[in-house]
């Protein structure tokens, strides 16, 4: 699966200046905040897409009956697996394996696609077909030829299982079947459209290979274009809100199109509309094998630009809901969300689960979230703590807590996030650490936060190594970004003197002292007291 990319600033648009090929007018015709909307409206800013563009999120999936349960109601797959059972003992085939001219109609009439009496239609046939096409694709028959040279079918080994509902056979059908719509839904979009005319030229000469060279190349793009939308949709579902996670299709086409960093422009409204275009059908033959809940492109608006008839709504008027949907809605299902997981896996990317770092005890919590890429903080500590009582959780969590290696200043900080999380009955446990070294300053901190009164207030070494503990924390945190990192550093309590201060802090028994030193000297906008930082930075590594 490809990995997501937004587009390159260097890549020009589709078209030159002023220039809209016909498919591109509709978007055009509407100011982009109407038909786009916010990005942040849809769970999605400026930093989680530059956060998202290298780490995949996790995401939660729901109990692996469900997902069977979904996979089995998937109208396609159960006239596969109906097909194959008709299959026994054995049913004639032809040449090609594919079902005999006798059973084609039988077969429409058998899955309901056909009424039980009167005519069966070419199209309830093909659909028969396309069932079970499938069906052979999945190895739920098999074919093969007896002694006296019939060609005939079997039901295959995973048959009998999938009936049963057993869950991996189940999955790995359905998965499979997945696979195979989106590698076609691709190669459909590559083929040229219905009524096009091809100019006939001779096979295996130079036009004929160019051609084939270019059907490929434009099956490559399409399956790439497919691959970053189910990759952006995914990444969607791990950051939306319950219920926020479809997608208006002029959106996810955005995402797809505007250059990183970069508002949606008018100039891009055609490059937009053309990426709408072409994910249409693909993400259309997807929604029917259950992967997506997709609401298509209302074909009456390109029949109504073409008529010359007016847009749904003026410029300068926002579209209201059902106008906005009528240039399509996209979600991934839960079947969907495990599809892309299983992908991205194949390729190697780490794609966790939310809760798959919170199945052992508050030291193991602690490391694994601190040590993580890509993980969500609170949700792998709300999942351990559900269940947990929470004084013994607390008190658990602030002895995982302490340490001085690496990421110890880190799991100090997720331990704060845990008893914000426990609130006011962590209050026994936290008041048991301040006089701890390393938690005491933490301690008071968190006390003062949720209101109590009769909080001591710390003594200056402790307030001090608290102070670049928590810093240090946020250099792990934050991956090194310099925007993250300058905020943290403007809000450092440095006096009128900052040599004073400095002289005081570089003389912190911490093991990060220096390199909180050496940041805020790097990062701190006043010029002297980044001076001062980077002096004391010097002293601080000089005594150690």
């Amino acid at each position: 699966m490809a990995g997501r990319r937004r587009k390159n600033p260097d890549n020009p648009s589709a078209t030159g200046p002023g220039e809209r090929p016909a498919e591109s007018l509709l978007p055009a015709d509407f100011a982009l905040e109407d038909l786009y909307g916010a990005f942040a409206a849809h769970g999605a800013d400026d930093e989680d897409l530059d956060d998202a563009a290298v780490l995949v999120p996790p995401v939660r999936l729901p109990p692996e009956e469900e997902l069977v349960a979904e996979a089995l109601a998937v109208p396609m797959l159960g006239f596969a697996v109906k097909l194959s059972r008709w299959t026994a003992p054995h049913r004639a085939v032809d040449e090609f394996g594919d079902l005999t001219e006798a059973d084609r109609e039988p077969a429409a009439r058998l899955l309901g696609l056909a009424p039980a009496e009167g005519e069966v239609t070419e199209e309830q046939v093909v659909e028969a077909m396309r069932a079970w096409s499938l069906a052979c694709d999945l190895d739920l028959v098999e074919i093969g030829t007896t002694a006296a040279g019939e060609h005939v079918a079997i039901p295959g080994p995973d048959l009998e299982p999938a009936e049963q509902g057993d869950a991996e056979t189940v999955l790995e059908l359905w998965l499979t079947a997945a696979g195979i719509v989106r590698e076609l839904a691709a190669e459909a979009d590559s083929l040229p459209a219905e009524g096009e005319e091809e100019e006939e030229v001779e096979e295996g000469s130079e036009e004929d290979e160019a051609r084939l060279a270019e059907v490929e190349e434009s099956r490559d793009a399409a399956a790439e274009l497919l691959d970053e939308a189910l990759q952006v949709l995914y990444e969607t579902t791990a950051f939306a809100e319950p219920g926020g996670e479809t997608v208006p299709l002029g959106v996810l086409a955005a995402l797809l199109v505007v250059p990183e960093g970069e508002e949606p422009s008018e100039e891009l409204l055609g490059d937009i509309t053309d990426v709408m275009v072409a994910l249409d059908p693909m993400l259309g033959d997807l929604a029917e094998l259950g992967l997506l809940a997709y609401r298509p492109i209302d074909p009456e608006l390109f029949d109504e630009e073409e008529d010359g008839q007016a847009p749904p709504a003026p410029v300068d008027e926002p579209l209201d809901e059902e106008e906005s949907a009528r240039f399509g809605l996209v979600r991934l299902t839960p079947l969907g969300v495990y599809a892309v997981r299983q992908w991205l896996l194949e390729d190697g990317y780490d794609a966790p689960l939310v809760g798959e770092l919170a199945q052992g005890d508050a030291a193991e919590l602690l490391n694994a979230v601190a040590e993580a890429g890509n993980v969500l903080p609170e949700e792998e500590i709300r999942e351990w703590l559900e269940g947990r009582e929470p004084l013994d959780a607390a008190r658990d969590l602030l002895v995982a807590a302490r340490g001085t290696d690496t990421y110890a200043p880190l799991r100090r900080l997720l331990c704060r996030l845990a008893l914000d999380q426990l609130g006011a009955p962590a209050e026994p446990a936290v008041r048991e650490v301040l006089d701890d070294p390393e938690l005491g300053g933490a301690a008071r901190a968190w006390l003062a936060a949720v209101g109590v009164e009769d909080v001591p207030a710390p003594e200056r070494p402790m307030a001090l190594w608290t102070v670049v503990d928590t810093f240090a924390a946020h250099l792990l945190d934050s991956g090194g970004d310099a925007g993250t990192l300058r905020e943290l550093v403007t809000g450092l309590p440095v006096t009128d003197n900052p040599a004073s201060y400095f002289g005081e802090l570089w003389r912190v028994d911490h093991p990060n002292t220096a390199d909180v030193l050496d940041a805020v000297g790097e990062l701190h906008l006043d010029r002297q007291v980044a001076k001062e930082a980077r002096k004391a930075a010097f002293k601080a590594r000089s005594k150690s």
